[in-house]
């Protein structure tokens, strides 16, 4: 049984070490005993995983139910951010990783430490959801936005929030004459990525930066994780940012426009742009990385959303690692973990053709 003691050793780079010395044991609390009426499960042992935030409440669902229907599992999820649980699993320092941008290709060409030489990897979509482009702007309840005007706002060369650019999409509203207080993501965020991929390929004429985990610009201001950004906006005057939409709360949400309509984030709408985007070309089998429709005019789409990955390995070093890593995956992406998932963080469910491609992606994994 590999026990929490003996992963930790194998944290490699400083990002892991840093990740291991914050490890949240979320998943501890939750060993409680089978459910009746159910067999108890043979598996045991203890899984690390890091990464995303975005999947934060997801996983924090997921660990509770897959734990209590397998007492002997321990699994800890620290959401760190897409960027540092990347670089957490490349250095062996974590057995999964959640991102919410997909590996690059001098990432995989580096292969993993944690995996057997030669042997691959599996990177599948666990998690679908809406970025909520965030406000807390005094006197304005609704708000809509075009990709050019937000552009603007995040870029820095739109600046209060009575520009006319704005009041020409918000002729209902009063708009106070106050500057504009932009928050964005201070870590490598695969959510930024997702932001700035749909910024620069809906008003590329703006946003000229490529999309990168990293915000590009200065000015604004910067927090650390889908909290800091939320807790900004929230305790902040006249601000605006974007989170994963299960974590917008009570704050204001913008329409984003799409086509000639103003759009409200909703699931389904993140599920059918997913559903009619294609894979990222030139892939393995089991990397099922997909190119979002940023610029479809589909109003019952909404193209502002993020799909989240878990990264694994197709074969582990540590022979124990791959069943429990196996299960627990199947386990996220199957009817049951999708619907924990709708439940818990308002996620969009993954449909039944992409269930299936990633169903037999995970079973590439021993």
């Amino acid at each position: 049984m590999k026990t929490a003691t003996s992963n930790f050793k194998r944290f490699g780079s400083v990002a892991a070490i840093a990740i291991a010395g914050t490890m949240l044991f979320s998943g501890c609390a939750a060993n409680e005993s089978t459910p009746a009426g159910e067999t108890a499960s043979d598996l045991s042992g203890t899984l690390d995983g890091a990464g995303a935030s975005s999947q934060g409440s997801a996983q924090d669902a997921w660990v509770a139910a897959f734990q209590t229907a397998n007492p002997a599992v321990t699994i800890n999820y620290e959401p760190s951010g897409s960027g540092a649980g990347r670089e957490a699993f490349i250095a062996g320092g974590t057995d999964f990783a959640g991102s919410d941008s997909s590996l690059k290709d001098e990432e995989i060409e580096g292969g993993f430490a944690s995996c057997v030489a030669d042997t691959g990897y599996v990177e599948v979509p666990v998690y679908i959801s809406p970025i909520a482009v965030i406000f807390n702007v005094e006197g304005v309840d609704d708000l809509n936005l075009d990709a050019t005007v937000l552009a603007g706002i995040f870029k820095g060369t739109i600046t209060t929030w009575d520009d006319a650019a704005i009041a020409a999409l918000n002729q209902d509203a009063t708009l106070p004459s106050a500057p504009i207080t932009a928050v964005h993501r201070a870590d490598d965020s695969g959510t930024t990525k997702n932001f700035a991929d749909y910024l620069g390929k809906v008003a590329p004429d703006v946003w000229d930066a490529e999309a990168a985990d990293t915000f590009p610009y200065s000015g604004g201001e910067a927090a650390q994780g889908t909290s800091g950004v939320v807790d900004a906006v929230t305790n902040g005057t006249n601000t605006i940012g974007y989170a994963d939409a299960s974590k917008a709360g009570d704050l204001g949400v913008a329409k984003i426009k799409v086509g000639d309509e103003f759009v409200a984030y909703s699931p389904e709408a993140a599920a059918a742009v997913v559903e009619e985007s294609p894979l990222v070309e030139g892939r393995d089998a089991t990397d099922l990385a997909i190119a979002v429709d940023r610029k479809t005019t589909d109003p019952s789409h909404y193209p502002l959303v993020l799909v989240s990955y878990v990264i694994a390995c197709q074969e582990y070093t540590d022979a124990e690692v791959g069943p429990l890593v196996k299960a627990y995956l199947s386990y996220l992406t199957s009817e049951d973990g999708q619907a924990e998932a709708a439940d818990s963080a308002g996620a969009a469910p993954l449909s039944a053709d992409l269930s299936a491609k990633v169903a037999t992606a995970i079973e590439a994994i021993k």
